[in-house]
């Protein structure tokens, strides 16, 4: 029993740990700091991608769901669900950090209000799949999109069926997204292994240095 259990309890360094180092991890206000900047910087990052819209059929598509499941797999969960959480609250205060430049309370308890939902708990879903190895590698990078992208399309399917009926609630709010969604899943696959890459070499040269 005592395999499974280690198994099941290991966990890896995120990217953020990786290129942070030991210090990444210390109970110490400059480390908090760090994560703060890192938090704010995660949010303004989503809130930027959100308004990049690239011409697709049926619908443009958005990098907000590509930057909102990257900083999951590059966060861990906390710091993932915390970016998304300030993300969330700068649009509920009126900041036009959403797609297309919407904002407030009413905004996110509109039609989308479940995907917003559902961004949370993606980043926070990958996070976690992040720090169990997942991502490193092509395969898994994509698995762990998709299971992130997943994620939002239930909360979001689920508050839009009370409004539209769940038929067209899948008509409407997944059918014309799934390019998209596949097309970053590609995007990301190539992305998180080549980072993993690049601070492996960096790691490697800064100790032949050293």
């Amino acid at each position: 029993m005592t395999a499974p259990t280690q198994l099941q309890t290991a966990r890896f360094e995120t990217l953020a740990t990786a290129l942070l180092g030991d210090r990444f991890a210390d109970d110490t206000m400059r480390t908090g700091f760090t994560k703060l900047v890192m938090v704010i910087v995660g949010s303004l990052f989503i809130a930027l991608a959100a308004q990049i819209a690239v011409p697709m059929y049926p619908v443009p598509v958005t990098g907000q769901t590509l930057a909102i499941l990257l900083i999951g797999m590059t966060y861990g969960p906390r710091m993932a669900g915390s970016a998304v959480a300030l993300y969330l609250f700068e649009g509920a205060m009126g900041l036009p950090v959403f797609a297309n430049g919407a904002a407030g309370a009413l905004y996110m308890f509109g039609p989308t209000g479940g995907y917003l939902a559902g961004f949370l708990m993606a980043a926070v879903t990958l996070g976690f799949l992040a720090e169990r190895g997942m991502g490193r590698s092509i395969l898994s990078t994509a698995v762990a999109m998709l299971i992130g992208t997943a994620v939002i399309y239930v909360f979001g399917v689920a508050w839009l069926s009370m409004m539209i009926g769940f038929e067209k609630a899948v008509i409407h709010g997944v059918v014309p997204f799934l390019y998209g969604d596949v097309l970053k899943a590609v995007i990301a696959a190539g992305l998180m292994p080549f980072a993993w890459k690049a601070i492996k070499k960096l790691g490697n040269d800064s100790g032949d240095n050293a």
